[in-house]
């Protein structure tokens, strides 16, 4: 049964005591709605998940690259202050289960039942009109179709709409054409798509003494290189060895700026991955664009590259190579998004990795997330597309401008008030299939050819949550 639980009434006046939708509890979710409760707005948090912060609990595990001080939304940290809330050290680097356990949960108790758990968003659109119509569109409040966990539907409507959900469910595959690999999908028992959780003992066992391909070549993947070399190093885990396959060639940048990052902890985590390599601990495989996972009559897998390269069976692959934007539920509504990243047209420009880097991306507000449907806003990861540089404080910027915009405040949300750190990472100009000049190549692995081109610098992932390697 589907039921609304707001007024029917569809004139212009009446979308004004209706809530600004926002889908997502997520770090910018919630900060979003922290601005519009500071504005005098009421928000309406539909997070799918069974908790505030879903997402980030699955890498519960994975330490972030930003401290506590990029972390904390200023109109969030406001709203918890009443509570009694204490603002963790400044100069601390939280795991993603501190930050949902000290941040993210404390500030949806806040907000109290302005969050709503449970709530899947299945679609949005305009009251009685599709994206065809015309005639009368922009009075009309937005309905927003929602599934809750028990199987019940419900209709809601809101005055705007702002998409916060993130992109964390929608990993992009091993196949270097943005498809999944020929038979990626019939060897899904041993190929994940998430940085391990190695202090799991079931997930240890999986690794341990094994031989694993990593695929990518932004921070998760470092991650998984420097974590999997720690493991190599135990009594239980001798025998753990990594395969870091790269589409891309190796570069004096490719480990990132190490010392010379504004983040230290990004530098280090570059750093610890360069010395899983040089230790030996990982073979580094350049210019592979996987085609095809085989399955070897051991069951464990082979990767066959499109310049037809066959490496030698693995017992387990760890595809990091990003995240999409889940676009289908905002079929109804009219979006202008960059053919290439998914993201606003106008954001585009501004994050397009084949010219920017982490460092070189200008913060940005309402004008360039705005679409040609009035009111609706895609903020944090999601904003980015397939674009691979975004920071919470990015993201904190967006809602600042975004809520300034809802509340009519324009003189706000224009002003800019973000100073993002210089990464000393990040290189960026340049297309990721330019041969690079010539370098000391990697030692192939073992059944493959030193053929396949290098590829220029390499972005720095910041990972789902901003921050996060």
């Amino acid at each position: 049964m589907t039921t609304d639980v707001t007024s029917r009434a569809t004139s212009t006046a009446a979308t004004d005591p209706l809530p600004v939708a926002v889908i997502g509890a997520g770090p910018i979710g919630l900060a979003a709605a922290a601005h519009l409760v500071e504005r005098g707005i009421e928000p309406l948090v539909l997070e799918a998940g069974p908790r505030a912060g879903a997402a980030v609990r699955e890498w519960a595990h994975v330490r972030l690259f930003s401290t506590w001080a990029e972390l904390v939304d200023p109109a969030a940290e406001k709203l918890l202050a009443p509570t009694g809330w204490t603002r963790p050290d400044p100069t601390a680097y939280p795991s993603g289960g501190d930050w949902a356990e000290h941040y993210l949960q404390p500030l949806a108790d806040a907000l109290g039942d302005r969050v709503r758990t449970g709530a899947r968003v299945t679609g949005v659109s305009r009251a009685g009109r599709d994206r065809i119509v015309d005639a009368d569109r922009e009075s009309r409040p937005f309905t927003v179709h929602v599934t809750h966990a028990d199987g019940r539907e419900e209709r809601l409507l809101a005055r705007a709409v702002i998409d916060a959900s993130g992109t964390w469910s929608t990993p992009s595959p091993a196949g270097a054409d943005g498809l999944p690999a020929l038979g990626e999908r019939a060897a899904a028992d041993r190929i994940s798509y998430r940085v391990p959780d190695l202090g799991e003992p079931s997930v240890r066992a999986r690794y341990a003494g094994r031989r694993t391909a990593v695929i990518g070549s932004g921070a998760s993947a470092f991650t998984a290189l420097a974590q999997l070399a720690a493991l190599a190093g135990t009594e239980e885990g001798a025998g753990t060895h990594t395969l870091w396959i790269s589409r891309r060639g190796i570069s004096g940048s490719t480990f990132g700026g190490g010392a010379a990052d504004q983040l230290p902890a990004r530098g280090a985590l570059g750093l610890a991955a360069k010395a899983a390599v040089d230790d030996g601990h990982a073979d580094a495989v350049t210019g592979f664009r996987t085609e095809a996972v085989e399955r070897a009559a051991d069951g464990r897998l082979v990767l066959v590259a499109e310049d037809g390269r066959r490496l030698d069976p693995v017992d387990e692959v760890i595809v990091l190579t990003g995240f999409r934007p889940d676009l289908s539920f905002l079929s109804e509504v009219r979006l202008r998004l960059d053919e290439r990243l998914e993201a606003p047209v106008a954001l585009a420009p501004l994050i397009d990795p084949n010219q920017h880097s982490c460092g070189t991306v200008y913060p940005h507000g309402h004008h360039e997330l705005s679409h040609p449907e009035p009111g609706i806003y895609l903020l944090g990861m999601k904003s980015y597309g397939r674009a691979p540089t975004f920071l919470a404080l990015t993201g904190y910027e967006q809602a600042r401008s975004v809520t300034a915009a809802l509340a009519g405040d324009l003189a706000a949300a224009d002003r800019v008030e973000l100073t993002l750190p210089e990464t000393g990472v990040c290189g960026g100009a340049g297309l990721f299939d330019t041969p690079a000049t010539p370098a000391t190549p990697a030692t192939p692995e073992p059944g493959t050819s030193a053929q396949g081109g290098c590829c220029t610098t390499t972005l720095t992932v910041s990972g789902p949550a901003g921050g996060r390697p």
